[in-house]
């Protein structure tokens, strides 16, 4: 048997043989930092023999697939530790995330001190040094194992497995055997620096109409430096985290009674989200040739029955009234399209007409589950820059090219074009009865999606499965500081749903031709995009999107005349601006105004007063000095109206 190692080196054994015996073979000290190997691409445990000839790279915790089986490890020494201390709780599932781990239980919530509690019975645990024995057993076995410890969950996961599938389980110490398929450490020694973060609610397999579980959430590292670092990283983020950022900057909240997913945008955060709908509403209709419509927000079952997404979509929707006892049912609209499509249909249309450009800021309705919803991401009433483009089928390539620029624009206006991916959601071809139209159209529609991607230079990757029932889309997504992606913009290929709703044009030789429709948003949702800025700005937005863009701060009384005289200019000049007439001292307004993350700060007295001056400090470069008020404003002006995103100068930094 050969083995060809990372090195190029080949290693020959004449039988079968471990991987972690090889990586002793190779050296001692290799053995004692191994964490798993990699067996021609694939992760595998170190107790796994090879029997063959192939490629192996034996893993450490510096490498990726290394510090994941320390971390799963770590999952397995926190149930160990739930069970010695919470003896009742049930076992669900424990697996390494991206960073860190995450191990479900059936218990009570645990609190800061039970976690605190938790992390000191896990170092005992990893001082002990048990060694982790990993042994199999048939199906039936495995049920009744299971069975005699109590652990109705693992029993679950074993009964949906195969009845000849023999079942993995690792055996810690002399006290604890949990369900897994690893890989895992050889032992629990090895795991040197590791935390418990948090613990919140999750649903059974992620259902919520299952059980619900206790998540504990933790990360290890190979060093406590790196560990360090990452805690340093998880304090920057609950900074910067929408959730609670902008309920402290008094943008949002929510009321209890009022109902989860229905935020109440309080003035500043209602501001901000005026400037982005005003300014997408001029940019779409005076420079990309939209025009406007105003649609019901609920309609009868009838249109959604006609458009399919009352056979398709129900669930995902409000519906008002109950088809088996009233003569009319309505239900709240989840989207736009087939309110603009009798628009459309309103008036007839010839090919020379096209393209129509219509678009809306629509305020949509949709279910969402209780669990997925958070702060402002996952809302069950929303606002969306939503249009819809009825274009002759030889306009629908540069049309669609058209979306995804003005996609782009948006987001490089608002800073946060390379913070995004771009994926092309396709049909699942073996799940033909979740869709409409015929798979040939479907791969042709795909197919040129393709091509316009690639023709702008755009990365891509394609997600099966994640299409419309009605055509393909390009998805725009970003991740929030936790790391979990949401779709921000969305561009929808729809070759369909004209048949579905008899629109046509009149062709060139008078005949009657079907459209083809774009679905998209040039921003996507108002609520959602504020979230996103919240967190990639740390609520320090650009000026021209700033709910208060100028403090006006009179050094005493006697020049409060004054401020409300440039405060007058400033507004007269269309800049968002207060006065702070408040009897303090000059330092605590000007240290409230950096905490409120006023980009401005203009102080006023004597001096001012008589030239008719301000003396101008900002959040980008501090004291700027004394102005004109004239040739303040105008410097402003053309912050704002250039959309600039101006950057704190780096020496500003290193002072705070």
């Amino acid at each position: 048997m050969k083995i060809t190692l990372k090195d190029g080196s080949v290693k020959e054994y004449s039988g079968p043989k471990s991987i972690y015996d090889i990586a002793n073979d190779i050296s001692e000290g290799l053995a004692r930092m191994a964490c798993a190997g990699e067996v021609d691409g694939e992760s595998m445990d170190l107790r796994t023999v090879l029997d063959r000839d192939c490629s192996l790279s034996i893993l450490t915790q510096k490498d990726a697939e290394g510090i994941r089986t320390v971390r799963h490890t770590c999952s397995h020494v926190l149930a160990e530790a739930v069970k010695r201390l919470f003896p009742n709780a049930k076992l669900a599932i424990g697996p390494s995330i991206d960073e860190g781990f995450y191990y479900d239980f059936e218990a009570e919530p645990f609190s800061r001190e039970d976690l605190d509690n938790l992390e000191k019975e896990m170092k005992k645990i990893i001082k002990e040094g048990s060694r982790l024995e990993k042994f199999t057993l048939p199906r039936a076995e495995a049920i009744q194992f299971m069975k005699e410890k109590e652990e109705p969950y693992k029993v679950e996961l074993i009964e949906d497995l195969p009845e000849d599938a023999e079942i993995s389980f690792y055996k810690q110490g002399d006290g604890f055997t949990d369900l897994c398929a690893g890989p895992h450490l050889m032992g629990t020694k090895p795991i040197k620096a590791f935390k418990l973060i948090s613990s919140s609610m999750a649903y059974w397999r992620g259902d919520s109409n299952k059980a619900q579980l206790q998540r504990i959430y933790g990360t290890a590292f190979a060093t406590k430096d790196e560990l360090n670092a990452y805690l340093e990283h998880l304090e920057d983020i609950k900074k910067r985290d929408h959730n609670k950022l902008g309920r402290e900057m008094k943008l949002f909240t929510t009321v209890d009674v009022i109902g989860q997913g229905l935020p109440l945008l309080m003035p500043k955060g209602a501001k901000i989200i005026q400037t982005m709908q005003r300014w997408i509403e001029d940019l779409e209709d005076n420079e990309w040739g939209y025009i406007r419509t105003k649609t019901p927000l609920m309609a009868k079952s009838d249109l959604y029955k006609i458009s399919g997404h009352w056979d398709h979509y129900t669930d995902g929707m409000f519906v008002l009234g109950d088809e088996e006892k009233d003569k009319e049912v309505m239900a709240l609209r989840p989207m736009t399209c087939p309110f603009q499509y009798y628009v459309y249909k309103a008036e007839q249309h010839s090919y020379r007409d096209l393209p129509l450009r219509y678009g809306e800021t629509s305020t949509l309705f949709r279910n969402e589950d209780s669990g997925e919803m958070h702060g402002l991401t996952r809302v069950r009433q929303f606002t969306i820059s939503e249009g819809h483009l009825i274009v002759r089928p030889d306009q629908m390539v540069e049309e669609f090219k058209g979306c995804i620029a003005l996609a782009k624009h948006c987001l490089s206006v608002l800073g946060v074009e390379e913070d995004v991916t771009y994926h092309l959601s396709k049909w699942d071809p073996n799940n033909r009865e979740k869709y409409i139209g015929e798979p040939e159209v479907w791969e042709e529609t795909q197919q040129h999606m393709r091509d316009i991607l690639e023709e702008l230079g755009i990365e891509y990757t394609e997600e099966e499965g994640e299409a419309a029932f009605y055509g393909p889309k390009i998805d725009i997504n970003a991740r929030n500081v936790y790391g979990k992606e949401d779709t921000m913009i969305t561009v929808q290929w729809d070759a369909l749903l004209a048949e579905q709703f008899d629109m046509y044009f009149i062709g060139q030789n008078g005949e009657k031709v079907r459209p083809y429709i774009i679905h998209r948003t040039s921003m996507g949702c108002y609520e959602r995009t504020l979230a996103w800025l919240i967190e990639k700005y740390a609520g320090k937005f650009p000026t021209w999107l700033c709910p208060e863009q100028v403090r006006v701060l009179p050094i005493s009384d006697k020049y409060e005349a004054y401020a409300k005289e440039v405060e007058k200019e400033l507004k007269a000049n269309g800049i968002l601006c207060t006065v702070d007439g408040r009897s303090e001292k000059i330092g605590y307004k000007i240290r409230e105004s950096r905490l409120e993350k006023v980009p401005y700060m203009l102080v006023v007295g004597q001096q001012e007063e008589a030239d008719k001056t301000v003396s101008v400090r900002s959040r980008f470069a501090g004291d700027e000095g004394v102005k004109p008020l004239g040739e303040f404003i105008q410097q402003i002006s053309e912050e704002i109206r250039t959309k600039e995103i101006r950057k704190e100068e780096p020496n500003l930094q290193q002072q705070k």
